[in-house]
């Protein structure tokens, strides 16, 4: 279902909505690494402020939406997401978060147009009131991960970062419900080794290749509003369970450290999430062998300006 031939056709039917962000290529000394090529693509520079806007498109141009719009849960980033798409293709759009998504998002959600609603405190509290709605209005779901256009888009980045540099060996991935490390993997489908990159107050992923199946999880941490969803999406888990690699999991420390050396070495601002793929590897959860050409996806930029002393 979510074949890389897929991916390369939604790439071509997202591509005039959307972003061909940058890669920047690093020495691993510039981070106190041993000499291995760090690579970062920016998917903080996509639209909407993440790789979420790549998913959200691909529903909105592979199914027909109806007159009601659509409707997401999100913990921030795919709420953004749909709310720039909708806007985008004009559709209406109704997007529920929970209490601790961050306010920079929600500012940006009701920026893009949409109708936001605040319910609950975690995720799946948001999810269940957009599944009611849905049922009421007719909205069309979008869901954040467990949607196959939503796999096929954020697969693209996969797609994208290979033509870019088709020589590496790793891509360290943040996971939350594995939509975007389960449409990476599709598309990289065992060429270069994947790793997923877990808060440990959120090892979604982690307990699931465990008990081999979704299972819930805790839900919190500094990233909770992007990388805590109770459990992972039953369509990404046999894709991870064939291509993913492994996964490690990271402090909250880890978390800031990371988002603050992209800041001091790259100049670039990214959420604490988005920072998750750095912060493996600068806390040593994942150690490049010598010579191991590694890609770093930096998957998210949004967040309040922060004044770094």
């Amino acid at each position: 279902m979510i074949a890389p031939e897929r991916i390369a056709s939604t790439e071509r039917l997202i591509r005039p909505y959307i972003r061909r962000t940058p890669v920047v290529e690093a020495n691993g000394a510039d981070f106190g690494l041993d000499s291995n090529s760090l690579v970062f693509k920016l998917e903080s520079l996509q639209h909407a402020g993440s790789f979420k806007a790549r998913g959200a498109l691909a529903n909105l141009l592979l199914r027909p939406v109806p007159a009601a719009g659509v409707v997401a849960a999100s913990g921030g980033n795919h709420g953004v997401a749909v709310a720039f798409a909708a806007k985008k293709l004009n559709h209406p759009a109704t997007v529920f978060v929970p209490s601790v998504a961050s306010p920079s998002k929600i500012e940006r959600i009701r920026g893009y147009g949409a109708n936001l609603v605040i319910a609950g405190d975690l995720y799946d509290d948001a999810l269940t009131a957009s599944r009611r709605w849905a049922s009421e209005t007719g909205a069309m779901p979008v869901h954040a991960y467990d949607q196959p256009e939503t796999l096929l888009g954020q697969g693209t980045v996969g797609l994208e970062f290979e033509e870019q540099d088709p020589r590496l060996d790793t891509l360290l991935v943040a996971v939350g419900g594995g939509g975007l490390i389960g449409g990476i993997s599709a598309w990289y489908a065992g060429r270069i080794k994947v790793v997923g990159v877990e808060p440990e107050a959120a090892p979604t992923l982690t307990y699931a290749l465990r008990a081999g199946r979704p299972v819930d999880a805790p839900a919190g941490g500094l990233a909770a509003d992007s990388l805590a969803p109770k459990r992972v999406g039953e369509l990404m888990l046999p894709i991870a369970q064939a291509f993913v690699h492994s996964v490690v999991l990271v402090t909250d420390d880890a978390l800031l450290h990371a988002q603050r050396t992209l800041w001091d070495v790259l100049r670039v601002v990214a959420e604490p999430g988005g920072a998750a793929a750095l912060a493996a590897v600068l806390s040593g959860r994942y150690r490049p062998q010598r010579g191991e050409r590694v890609g770093i996806l930096v998957c998210g930029g949004n967040t309040t300006a922060v004044a770094f002393p």
